[in-house]
């Protein structure tokens, strides 16, 4: 039996999901469509956290819902490492929905008929914003390693200037799951006052050794591959085999021991193949489908570029990280997952505790899932309970209600 595990000052107090009433919903958003925002920052060029300079950049987004009268509904939503612009609804080329539309949508948990709803493409993505792969204005074609070199910090001043371009003066919340949570940790860090609450799930404030040796490992497939051609690769062959082990990699850490042996087991895709150097196992074919799904979707300098930015992500920067949230005013609500291996619990309590020190509001809640740190894009009944109740009372309060 799943059960919800909700933390605080006063100790572990475990909540079963069946207690749990949840608003069910047939509501969707529909049809959206993805929207692009260019700018060229003053004097002509975007700054980076290196100093280097790079523009025009473009923002690719979407929003869900509308902005009220007191422009004091507005949610940011922030994607992980291979997420996009496309969060909920449905594109009119394509059947899938977006990536948390389970989560986004009227009567959800990021109720848009309540809520403004935003979700950009990271700086340094794939999927419309500059990145890489993007034309360069000095030669054209595409940036390829000339690309700079980008940060979380980055990412979030080019989603400041969108959000100013929407006309967003201030947000109710910002909202991300892994590398997602690492963006909300520094929009409450860079725009403290700008930011009411924030909803960090499944996240660190830096990543250990070992974190940083899996993206490491995934890095080395990739420029492995003899087709990479030192990130020179464009109008040819795809350095496919590389990308597709990364992903292969990168995805047996979202799992976990508990969810791999349910879905899997032992069990052989066909017995009676004698056994060969092939993917007899069926976790071994889920991997390779896995892996060579993503080539069709992502570009593997991005995934280059991001994952960098992800291992030097450090928000206290060696300092202790309690003296960096002293004065912070946001309410935060940190979300871990019990079987998460690659960002476990108590990463998320090493904020908490930071929190605390520096007198924070934060509230901490750790969900029972087999899902490993895939949870959050999977455990919508329980997240759903916890957002909306949380942002019903940050949304209240910053009306007077």
């Amino acid at each position: 039996m799943n059960r919800l595990n909700h933390r605080d000052e006063n100790g572990l107090v475990p909540l079963k999901v069946e207690d749990i009433k949840i608003m069910e919903t047939d509501k969707h958003i529909g049809l959206v469509e993805t929207q692009y925002f260019t700018f060229a920052h003053p004097p002509g060029v975007f700054v980076l956290e290196s100093g280097e300079g790079i523009g025009p950049v473009t923002i690719a987004y979407e929003t869900y819902g509308a902005l009220d009268e007191g422009r004091s509904n507005a949610i940011l939503i922030l994607h992980a490492l291979t997420g996009d612009a496309h969060a909920a609804g449905c594109h009119e080329s394509e059947k899938d929905p977006g990536w948390w539309d389970d989560m986004i949508g009227p009567g959800k948990a990021f109720d848009t008929d309540r809520y403004f709803v935003v979700c950009s493409n990271v700086l340094g993505g794939c999927k419309g914003s500059t990145g890489p792969s993007s034309a360069s204005p000095g030669t054209g074609g595409p940036y390829g390693l000339e690309f700079p070199l980008i940060t979380i910090k980055d990412m979030v001043n080019a989603q400041k200037l969108l959000l100013d371009h929407l006309g967003v003066e201030t947000l109710l919340a910002v909202v991300g799951g892994s590398m997602g949570g690492m963006q909300a940790l520094q929009w409450v860090v860079s725009y403290p006052d700008q930011v009411g609450s924030a909803i960090l799930i499944a996240t660190t404030s830096e990543h250990t050794p070992q974190q940083i040796a899996f993206n490491e490992v995934g890095r080395q497939a990739i420029m492995a591959d003899p087709n990479w051609n030192n990130g020179d690769y464009y109008g040819g062959a795809l350095p496919d085999k590389g990308l597709s082990v990364a992903r292969m990699i990168g995805h047996i850490t979202y799992m976990s021991d508990e969810s791999m042996n349910e879905k899997f087991g032992r069990r052989m895709k066909d017995k009676k193949q004698p056994f060969k150097f092939s993917p007899e196992f069926e976790v071994a074919g889920y991997l390779h489908y896995r892996g060579y799904n993503f080539i069709n979707r992502f570009d593997p300098n991005s995934y280059l570029y991001i994952t960098k930015a992800i291992d030097c992500f450090s928000l206290a920067n060696g300092k202790p990280l309690h003296k960096l949230l002293q004065g912070i005013r946001t309410k935060l609500l940190i979300v871990a997952f019990s079987s998460d291996w690659l960002y476990p619990p108590y990463q998320s309590q090493q904020i908490v505790r930071a929190c605390k020190m520096a007198g924070s509001d934060a509230t901490y809640c750790e969900l029972r899932s087999n899902y490993g740190h895939d949870a959050f894009l999977v455990e919508f009944d329980e997240q759903t309970y916890l957002y909306k109740h949380f942002l019903k009372k940050v949304h209240d309060e910053r009306r007077g209600g």
